[in-house]
């Protein structure tokens, strides 16, 4: 079957935004995103798949630049971005009392969101349980917990500065920051209720200046065929 030229464009145009992307550490203040392009952006982070349907996540946006400033002594991973950034989010996962199978937010995406009959929900109940305690053997250390479900949120973090590069969105994901400092401020503006933690952060406008070549290793280096 001969490829069609409209799956070659699309090929071409996914490609054109993997090159395009780059951590943009300084944006233009000046030039804010449209309400429909940001939308789109989190629409992609919603829609992201992760393990077991169970979406650990919640996207914080920080408009406010009173909140910036906080949190600008305790991010020195994004001293630039925080002040100039059009849009400024932190991602946050659930911890291990919001993520164990009998906890009100897994329950609550069994029958609620994803609509199991009972007998289902108890059969994928009983499945996660022992993918955390006898599969990953997670349960025995909370912070492990915490960070499976934070490794969820980077595959709505991916998606959306994809996505936001796909329509000349720039953007940088960060993880230099002081987490106890970060969650103690996002406390105090009661943002950051009980059952989460940050996981990482990510700045989204657009470029004041053009990023080097990109830099990578060659497909051969990272991939292995068996």
């Amino acid at each position: 079957m001969m490829e069609t030229t409209e799956k070659q464009t699309v090929r071409e145009q996914i490609l054109n935004a993997f090159a395009f992307r780059h951590a943009t550490k300084e944006f233009d203040p000046a030039k804010k995103i449209s309400e429909a392009d940001f939308s789109f952006i989190l629409e992609t982070g919603r829609l992201s798949p992760s393990s077991f349907g169970f979406e650990p996540w919640k996207f914080v946006v920080v408009q406010s630049q009173d909140v910036r400033q906080k949190l600008l002594p305790v991010a020195w991973g994004a001293q630039k971005q925080l002040p100039t950034a059009s849009h400024f989010v932190i991602l946050l996962s659930r911890t291990k009392e919001g993520l164990t199978a009998d906890s009100a937010h897994i329950q609550h995406m069994m029958r609620d969101i994803q609509q199991l009959p009972e007998e289902n929900a108890k059969g994928k109940g009983n499945t996660y349980h022992h993918f955390l305690a006898d599969d990953f053997k997670l349960l025995d250390n909370d912070r492990a917990v915490f960070e499976w479900g934070a490794r969820q949120t980077y595959i709505a973090l991916g998606n959306m500065m994809t996505a936001a590069a796909q329509i000349g969105v720039d953007s940088c994901p960060m993880e230099g920051f002081d987490k106890d400092a970060v969650e103690k401020i996002l406390r105090e503006e009661g943002v950051l209720q009980g059952g989460f933690g940050v996981a990482c952060m990510v700045a989204f406008g657009y470029r004041v200046r053009e990023p080097r070549a990109k830099t990578r290793q060659p497909i051969e280096a990272v991939t292995s065929w068996v």
